[in-house]
């Protein structure tokens, strides 16, 4: 799979980057968990490829930005299928 944990934040990085994949789709992707994608993207990433990391840190901002709206309507659709 992947031959080391440098090798292994690159992939990361240029998977998020390729299909602007969340954390979560990338954790999924590759099985391994978000702490451990979140980790190698923040910490390794930056020290290997700072162009790269650039672009995942982009992708990582609007992710988060987004978060809240993700969350409120996840809310909403609960509530909307209970009171039917």
């Amino acid at each position: 799979m992947f031959r080391t944990d440098k090798e292994r934040a690159v992939q990361f990085g240029e998977f998020m980057v390729s299909r602007k994949a969340t954390v979560r789709a990338t954790a999924a992707e590759f099985g391994v968990s978000k702490s451990t994608v979140h980790k190698d993207l923040t910490e390794q990433l930056p020290k290997l490829s700072s162009s790269l990391f650039s672009e995942v840190r982009k992708i990582l901002e609007e992710n988060k930005e987004q978060r809240h709206i993700r969350g409120g309507l996840a809310t909403k659709h609960k509530y909307e299928i209970a009171q039917k």
